[in-house]
């Protein structure tokens, strides 16, 4: 039982000395898995990845990048390029304006990030998705920025590697987005002929349009676990065939079972997959 304070004590004093030290927002994180309640540095230190359950995360494109390339090697390409709105879209708000709170919320300015990086001490070009900035989504921006990835990748003969985190084509950009599918598509023909290496390593979620077009196109495609990866999701696909779907549809497993991906390697273990399979390669 507490002391009762003593009678000199004010109200004040009292109020003071009993309230309770606030806890800073966001310093505390359940996971979406296994519901443990996690502290937000200690789940960073690991990679984003739950220490009870191994579920993880999603990651911004910097934190990837930081996760995956040697310290400082990070040399980021085609940085300034923008969505623009060429279509003058508006549904709840200006297309312009998503973007410009896109860009508040995120730290990035557009969904992808490319430059070429060390991994190990390999030089390869290095792309990441940021699922936070409007789902991931491609629009012309995105395509654009990942065929001058390709391109340079091209150009120096380094391997590229390619991390997926999207909810698929941009509505705002409509057919525009659409067209991005076939120009990335065809950018990596040209730098398979060419001879180059390209690692598709997929994260949650990998959807729509990003999964039929660069996405699929790996030399060796790698997924993290329990990743989403599909083009339609399960609930529209249950719908429209009308019959119940298997356990773990479109999920990593479900996809390495069926030959759709080559590994399921967790996030502790991509940056050593991915060198070691640049050295496979020879390149």
């Amino acid at each position: 039982m507490a002391e009762t304070p003593p009678r000199s004590w004010t109200d004040a004093d009292v109020a003071t000395a009993t309230r309770k030290k606030p806890v800073p927002e966001g310093l505390w994180v359940a996971c979406a898995k296994c519901g443990a309640i996690l502290f937000r540095r200690a789940l960073e230190n690991n990679l984003g990845v739950c220490p009870d359950c191994r579920h993880h995360f999603r990651i911004s494109a910097p934190e990837r990048i930081a996760q995956l390339t040697d310290p400082g090697s990070f040399d980021e390409m085609a940085a300034d390029i923008r969505s623009a709105d060429p279509l003058n879209f508006i549904d709840t708000k200006p297309y312009p304006d998503r973007l410009i709170a896109a860009r508040k919320k995120t730290g990035v300015n557009e969904a992808v990030m490319c430059g070429t990086a060390f991994i190990k001490g390999r030089k390869s070009v290095m792309v990441a998705m940021d699922f936070r900035f409007l789902g991931g989504s491609m629009g012309s921006a995105v395509g654009e920025k990942i065929v001058i990835a390709i391109e340079a990748a091209m150009a120096e003969d380094l391997p590229l590697i390619i991390v997926t985190a999207s909810g698929g084509a941009r509505m705002m950009e409509s057919g525009l987005s659409l067209m991005q599918m076939a120009k990335t598509s065809a950018a990596l023909a040209r730098f398979h002929k060419a001879g180059g290496l390209y690692i598709a390593v997929l994260t949650d979620p990998t959807t729509g349009g990003v999964t039929a077009s660069f996405a699929m196109l790996g030399d060796v495609t790698l997924a993290e676990p329990d990743a989403l990866i599909g083009f339609a999701g399960p609930r529209v696909i249950k719908n429209t065939i009308r019959q119940d779907l298997p356990d773990g549809f479109q999920r990593s497993e479900f996809l390495l079972q069926h030959g759709f991906v080559d590994r399921v390697v967790d996030r502790s273990d991509l940056r050593s997959e991915i060198s070691s399979l640049i050295d496979y390669a020879g390149k």
